[in-house]
């Protein structure tokens, strides 16, 4: 007689079995956070005023003539605290009864919730800037445009040259923007086309260490391996896109916006904004519904403080093959 065997014991086997790790999502960098003049003193209230003097003149005179005094402009720059977010979980009593995996639910609540609603802040930051100018506009400052389609590709496809590097330099300096700390937040479709550019091998070939450029890519994370113009490149999912934008009669669609500015800490920083309640988690357990609830809570606002230390180049996600 034969003995136990698979093929006609199968109930006295497992046919499905359930790993005791649950699979994490994978999650890129935020990084605008660390962009913004965070201001903190503010004891109550929704709006913040920042005020600001403008430079003082100069004039002719001669011997004897009266001086003519004159006051320098003042404006004020306001902003206001208009994002008030939350995210929220909660588990039953009897699924934490029954579930093998309740307890690495409870845990993940916390930090998921936390990471969804820096995500919205991320998005916030960056979506600031890009309302913070005139659509269709070039946004001259000083006589440079801060906005612009790309010179790469052929629009409405447009994407970004080596050239819109240095025009946004150019800008920069045209507006008087401190020319240290200088930033390019970039989307991953600009990063594919700076590596499939057939000018970047030529461009990097004379130092041996950039052979590993050629090999690995240009990107390492989120940031470039190297700078173009003197500006540290780094690469964002979050940058406002999905628009048709023309501008100085240049089209383009599927647009992505790709920002350009000094990060000098301080005054010069493109974007002011700060919270009126730090992420914050609340905790109870719900008796009607039988079930504990999780929620966590932001207060913030952020604003272009900036707009001369901004400059924005339109690229189309479109000139990335599908």
């Amino acid at each position: 007689m034969a003995g136990f065997m698979s093929s006609t014991n199968q109930y006295l086997i497992r046919t499905q079995l359930w790993s005791r790790e649950i699979k994490q999502l994978l999650l890129d960098d935020l990084m605008a956070m660390k962009f913004v003049r965070v201001i903190t003193d503010f004891p109550d209230g929704y709006t913040i005023n920042i005020p600001s003097i403008g430079e003082a003149e100069t004039a002719d005179f001669n011997e004897g003539q009266a001086i003519k005094y004159n006051q320098m402009d003042t404006g004020n720059f306001q902003f206001s605290f208009d994002q008030y977010k939350y995210s929220a979980n909660s588990i039953s009593e009897k699924f934490k009864r029954d579930s093998f995996y309740a307890q690495d639910v409870i845990a993940a609540f916390v930090p998921r919730q936390h990471r969804a609603l820096m995500e919205a802040v991320e998005t916030r930051i960056l979506s600031v800037a890009n309302s913070g100018q005139t659509a269709s506009n070039i946004n001259a400052i000083n006589g440079a445009s801060h906005r612009w389609v790309g010179s790469g590709g052929t629009p409405p496809a447009a994407t970004l040259a080596f050239s819109d590097f240095a025009k946004a330099y150019y800008a920069l300096q045209k507006a008087n923007v401190p020319m240290r700390n200088l930033v390019a937040i970039v989307d991953p479709s600009v990063a594919y086309t700076m590596q499939t550019n057939s000018n970047v091998t030529n461009l990097l070939s004379p130092m041996p260490k950039w052979g590993q450029v050629i090999n690995d890519g240009i990107v390492t994370g989120m940031e470039f391996r190297f700078s173009l113009f003197g500006f540290d490149v780094y690469v964002s999912n979050y940058l406002p896109q999905g628009f048709s934008e023309t501008v100085n009669a240049i089209s383009v669609t599927n647009a992505v916006a790709n920002m350009f500015f000094s990060a000098t800490p301080g005054d010069v920083q493109p974007w002011v904004g700060g919270f009126r309640q730090m992420p914050t988690v609340y905790s109870e357990f719900n008796k009607d519904l039988q079930q504990e609830e999780y929620l966590t809570i932001s207060e913030y606002g952020f604003k272009l403080y900036r707009p001369e230390n901004m400059v924005i180049v339109l690229t189309s996600t479109a000139a990335v093959p599908a």
